[in-house]
């Protein structure tokens, strides 16, 4: 029988950037305790946790601990990693090399990494709905029981049987009050972004959502018009504030129904339909390549919408959509708190 390896998750704050995968890390916070290579076990970490704690937080001690001694003590060589980046909606499986490192003066305040050697890169599109709400865990470092199979299988270990996979419950991974309120309004927010992008992917054509993202660019204020199906050139909808479209700034929009990642070429088309006064305008509802978004930081004409920001656009206009979208995307209002984001 194989044995099923370790699968842990890991979240990384709000990186805005992939470093982690370029540079083949997971890294983890606390930089007020120094290399975390130096604390031995669990009450050294309780106790340099419990000297630099804040007023009521003191229960959360235990659980921090436990987070901090399984990141530098635990985790071995050959174990996977699940890192679900939120900036560009991928979730990301790679194996630890056991290879670990503080990083002096580390900007993004993660200066305590693991190396790890990435095996593949996946829209949120590709898991169920059950083992991203796993993956949303309130901890910044856990284990995954219940959906490890799904993770392992888009990497192509070898499936376990049923007794391997039992679920164990650790007392240690419950989370404090505060970081489990943090954990249920974060899931509340991605649950909603993966249930708008699945009703997208599988109700509308390429064609209908480019009609969609017209249509969210009139509930913006602008005047619409969506090209031909064919022979577009590269852009899907003529944008314009005045109604006829002959007076600058008019806005070229190229739309992709995809959850993957878009690169530079396909910006570079966009670009070169515009003429004077006539801005770029991408849509997508994966991510943008690292290259595709140095051409937005070096052309002010040009601006890039990823899965991400189309949801936050779609939530906040949501009052003005037609029925027939608002019954493609039924979503009703509610309220989560508005926690600071570790």
């Amino acid at each position: 029988m194989a044995i099923q390896p370790t699968v842990w998750g890991v979240h990384m704050g709000w990186h805005v950037d992939n470093r982690p995968i370029e540079q083949a890390y997971v890294a983890i916070g606390w930089p007020n305790l120094g290399d975390l290579r130096n604390y031995p076990d669990r009450e050294a970490f309780k106790a340099a946790l419990a000297a630099h704690a804040a007023e009521g937080q003191a229960g959360a001690v235990p659980v921090q601990a436990g987070v901090l001694f399984r990141f530098v003590h635990e985790m071995k060589p050959g174990d996977i990693v699940v890192y679900p980046s939120k900036h560009d909606r991928t979730v990301n499986i790679g194996r630890f090399t056991g290879e670990t490192s503080y990083v002096e003066g580390d900007q993004d305040e993660y200066p305590n990494r693991r190396g790890v050697t990435w095996l593949g890169h996946f829209p949120r599109n590709d898991f169920s709905q059950a083992a991203l709400n796993e993956i949303g865990s309130a901890l910044t470092l856990f284990r995954i029981r219940r959906h490890a199979n799904e993770f392992l299988a888009k990497i192509g270990l070898t499936q376990p049987d049923g007794d391997a996979a039992k679920i164990i419950e650790n007392a240690e991974d419950s989370a404090d009050d505060d970081a489990a309120t943090v954990s249920v309004s974060r899931q509340a927010e991605e649950t909603t972004a993966d249930f708008v992008i699945r009703r997208i992917m599988a109700d509308l054509s390429g064609y209908q959502f480019e009609e969609l993202v017209a249509h969210l660019l009139e509930c913006l204020g602008y005047t619409t018009r969506v090209t031909s199906r064919s022979g577009d050139g590269g852009v899907d909808i003529i944008a314009h504030m005045d109604a006829l479209g002959f007076q600058p700034p008019i806005v070229k929009v190229q739309c992709k129904r995809m959850t993957s990642q878009t690169g530079s070429p396909d910006v570079n088309q966009l670009l070169g339909t515009l003429g004077e006064g006539e801005f770029g305008l991408f849509v997508n509802l994966g991510s943008f390549s690292r290259s595709a978004i140095e051409l937005e930081r070096n052309r002010p004409k040009l601006r890039l919408i990823n899965g991400e920001q189309f949801v936050e656009l779609v939530l906040q206009h949501y009052g003005k959509l037609a029925p027939r979208y608002r019954s493609l995307i039924p979503l009703k209002q509610i309220y989560v708190p508005d926690l600071p984001k570790a």
